[in-house]
């Protein structure tokens, strides 16, 4: 896959940290971490960098839980950030949905019409439209911290009752978390031929039951 470069990342983090707290509501650190599909020490250090440029104040509740208020420089700084989103959202739009598509279309000329999504945010839904788009069929939706919601009319399961339902092709259709998701499968016993991202080489597997 084409790559969107880190400064984007971080950007994209900030803005959607930004846009967590800005309501000002009582919030965990691990809750944060939870929603935005990053690393707890990363929320950590974010939040720290934050305090100090000015961005936001810290008011202490109960139980390790804190609201964080923005102050004038922080909305600023979330106007800022939330404009380079819909630049970066285009960029990724553009770049991805293509990348999937050749992706899919691959399987579809060897045969292979369904598929699992492994990680959902942004872009399984890009990567959705382009399933579509390829005529292949969704065989199921995979994300341990997403589970029990709703994808497409969906529902999520994790990476260990996804697996139970067979030997299927797995897509990674998360950017932030492909590592992770990739390992995860990994220690869960499946085969790096049926992990798939966009660029990844389609190889055949054993017992595939497409």
């Amino acid at each position: 896959m084409n790559s969107i470069d880190g400064g984007a990342h971080d950007d994209l983090n900030a803005f959607q940290l930004l846009s967590e707290v800005a309501d000002e509501q009582p919030i965990s650190q691990r809750e944060l971490a939870r929603r935005l599909g990053i690393a707890l020490g990363l929320v950590n250090s974010y939040i720290k960098n934050f305090v100090a440029k000015g961005f936001i104040r810290v008011k202490n509740y109960p139980r390790n839980r804190y609201a964080y208020l923005l102050t004038p420089q922080g909305m600023a700084e979330k106007a800022r950030l939330a404009y380079q989103h819909i630049h970066y959202f285009s960029n990724l739009y553009m770049v991805t949905r293509q990348d999937y598509l050749r992706l899919f279309r691959e399987l579809a000329e060897r045969g292979i019409f369904r598929v699992v999504f492994c990680g959902v945010d942004e872009v399984a839904e890009i990567a959705w439209l382009s399933l579509h788009e390829a005529g292949l069929e969704l065989a199921d939706v995979m994300d341990d911290s997403r589970s029990g919601e709703l994808f497409m009319g969906r529902e999520v399961v994790t990476l260990a009752h996804g697996l139970l339902a067979g030997n299927h092709r797995i897509v990674i259709t998360s950017l932030k978390r492909a590592e992770q998701l990739r390992h995860r499968l990994r220690d869960l016993g499946v085969g790096d031929d049926a992990i798939l991202h966009p660029g990844s080489p389609v190889l055949p597997i054993s017992d595939s039951g497409q």
